[in-house]
């Protein structure tokens, strides 16, 4: 039973925009190892760019010095 963590920054992403990831994420599984659509599991967490660093420093800060948003 394969199970596939993705962690995004929820940058508007849309609700049919994660179905469609779940549904690519498991038809590759199904197609390349030969995997049960039905016992594969896909999460998608949304972990805010406060929460995620890049090279020692907040994504948050990143973005701001880029004039990018969240």
């Amino acid at each position: 039973m394969p199970l596939v963590n993705i962690k995004l920054i929820p940058d508007g992403i849309t609700a049919q925009q994660k179905a469609q990831v779940i549904a690519g994420v498991t038809k590759v599984l199904q197609d390349v190892l030969g995997k049960s659509p039905a016992q594969t599991i896909v999460i998608i967490e949304e972990v805010s760019s406060d929460n995620w660093g890049a090279g020692g420093e907040q994504v948050t800060a990143i973005r701001a010095r880029a004039g990018k948003k969240g």
